[in-house]
């Protein structure tokens, strides 16, 4: 099992096989992949069957996280968000489930590294930006 492989159960919103399945699909360098190749990569760290890849991609499809298509025989699949949105929308929920969000945001802020506050900053500085009404 790769180091990435572990602890990545429902934190991520996934059971762990889905959460291992849909991080090898993100991070592929391709824009599809099939069961097939997924399968593959994952028999090389674990005893599994090519039916429960299967089952677990089809899931994941008819869970809207992935989207297909059919190539011959079987699907090409592909994520409808990537990680970054999928982090995106776990911390929204968690901004929503938290108790008051202000608190959530400052103890959030308060634990991270000086490298995230800046990439934070430099995010809200692009989202003011954007925001901003140019001149008239």
């Amino acid at each position: 099992m790769r180091a990435s492989d572990e602890g990545v159960g429902t934190v991520r919103g996934f059971g762990d096989l889905e959460a291992v399945i849909m991080d090898r699909i993100w991070d592929r360098d391709t824009e599809t992949t099939s069961v097939r190749e997924i399968y593959e990569e994952l028999c090389v760290s674990r005893d599994i069957a090519y039916t429960t890849v299967m089952s677990t991609m089809d899931n994941l499809h008819r869970k809207g996280w992935l989207a297909r298509e059919r190539a011959g025989k079987a699907y090409r699949y592909w994520p409808t968000l990537t990680r970054e949105e999928h982090s995106a929308r776990l911390m929204l929920e968690a901004l929503g489930s938290g108790g008051r969000s202000d608190l959530v945001l400052s103890h959030f802020v308060d634990r991270i590294s000086d490298e995230e506050s800046a990439g934070l900053r430099a995010a809200l500085r692009r989202l003011t930006a954007r925001k901003s009404p140019g001149p008239a």
